[in-house]
This record gives structure tokens, C-alpha cells and sequence, in this order.
């Protein structure tokens, strides 16, 4: 259940990075990309856990925060 939930978030991530992302210009303040990140998450530490951590990171990126580098998984 949890493989295929997994799959089932990445895929949702694929088709927003397949489209709305290349409608909209890309303003992401960290490496890798807020998407990248939730899809590199969700598949080391599961559903639940990688869209909490991939949340917490894009909740992060505002023009007020002080953090803007390299974000590893």
C-alpha cells in the first residue's frame, strides 16, 4: 500500500514538473527544486514522511527566509 502511494505522489509530482512548471518561470531558491526534493523524499523515506519534508521545504521558500543553498534529501 505504501509503494503504491508512493507512486501514485511521484507521478502527481512528474505531471506538475511536465506542466504547470513550464508555464510558470522558475523563481525556486534552492537546489534541487522544491518538486525534486518531494520526489527524492517520498521515495527514501515514504509517502507520509517525504510530502511532510518536501511541505516543510516549500513552506520555507519565502522572500524572508534566510536559507537559499544546496538541500539535501
Amino acid at each position: 500500500m505504501k509503494i503504491l502511494l508512493a507512486k501514485i505522489i511521484i507521478l502527481l509530482i512528474l505531471i506538475y514538473q511536465n506542466t504547470f512548471s513550464l508555464i510558470f518561470p522558475s523563481t525556486c531558491r534552492f537546489t534541487p527544486s522544491c518538486s525534486n526534493y518531494m520526489s527524492l523524499s517520498v521515495k527514501k523515506y515514504g509517502p507520509l514522511r517525504g510530502v511532510i519534508m518536501g511541505l516543510k521545504r516549500i513552506f520555507k521558500c519565502h522572500p524572508w527566509s534566510r536559507s537559499n543553498s544546496w538541500d539535501s534529501v
